[in-house]
């Protein structure tokens, strides 16, 4: 009699634990976004820049600081020149295509979004709220240097 009762709880203890384990685990917890989710979900406008460390933003053209640039999923982008045109007879939106390369470490867009700017963007950070980048910029005088930009939603 011992040993029977002694072998029910054994097979009600042995169920239960198959019943735990095989039960539905809910873990609420979200993958995590890819970075082209965290790129795509929101417009990204200009915070500021730096060159080797030191604040640039005073350097960057006020009509391409208001700038305000979005990138779709699909691989294209667009960009609106804000309240203030370098150029008045530009448009006031103009798109260019956009796609990660190596490894996803670096963002290369068709034309450049910068005046004197290159068209790869090597990735320093991205998250939810901010993208930070780097860049060549190429003056039309001078050396080139490397210009961190760092944009926000």
């Amino acid at each position: 009699m011992k040993k029977q009762i002694v072998q029910s709880i054994l097979i009600a203890l042995f169920g239960l634990f198959i019943f735990n384990s095989c039960g539905n685990k809910s873990d609420n917890t979200p993958p995590p976004k890819t970075k082209t989710q965290l790129l795509t979900q929101a417009n990204w406008k200009f915070k500021s820049a730096t060159i080797g460390g030191a604040d640039a933003t005073g350097q960057v053209q006020a009509c391409q600081r208001d700038n305000v640039l979005t990138f779709l999923s699909n691989g294209n982008g667009s960009g609106d020149e804000g309240a203030t045109k370098c150029n008045a007879g530009d448009p006031q939106t103009y798109t260019f295509t956009w796609n990660f390369a190596s490894g996803e470490t670096v963002i290369h867009t068709s034309s450049p979004l910068f005046t004197n700017g290159s068209t790869d963007f090597t990735l320093v950070s991205l998250t939810e709220a901010e993208l930070v980048v780097q860049m060549l910029y190429t003056p039309p005088v001078g050396p080139a240097a490397t210009v961190v930009i760092t944009f926000i939603h």
